[in-house]
């Protein structure tokens, strides 16, 4: 079983080779300890919806990202998670700026995972809170 130490540059590293989160979506990796995560967008034109506000999506995106990434470090290993359920409430609409989700475990058990973030503006303005669960289960096999 890895250190604490080796679970966050795990994480580290998972976020820095991931196609996904770097380059689609843009996402930075702002901080990292046991149980919180904070992930960051530079929210821009081409992260608006329609009405000219921070897409719901992109919100759901990045609150998903903090709790699991926060979950992933607290994770023994040899074990990994899969969201099971996300739930996100809206509070304010988000604006071109930085945008930065929050995440933090609530409950890791050896099956089960809750953790919720809180999404706030480069003000520190609450836009949304998220609560997600999680199913932990053994690492697949290569």
């Amino acid at each position: 079983m890895g250190t604490d130490v080796d679970r966050l540059a795990e994480v580290r590293e998972r976020f820095a080779s991931s196609e996904f989160h770097r380059t689609l979506l843009g996402a930075r990796l702002e901080r990292v300890a046991p149980g919180e995560v904070d992930v960051s967008l530079q929210v821009d034109a081409r992260h608006l919806n329609l009405t000219g506000t921070l897409h719901g999506g992109l919100i759901a995106t990045l609150a998903d990202t903090a709790t699991g990434l926060a979950l992933r470090t607290t994770l023994e290993g040899g074990t990994t998670s899969l969201t099971s359920s996300l739930s996100v409430t809206f509070l304010r609409p988000g604006r071109p700026g930085r945008v930065t989700a929050k995440g933090r475990v609530v409950k890791r058990g050896t099956r089960f995972g809750y953790a919720e973030a809180d999404v706030v503006d480069g003000e520190g303005r609450l836009l949304a809170r998220a609560a997600a669960t999680f199913t932990v289960m053994p690492e697949p096999a290569a």
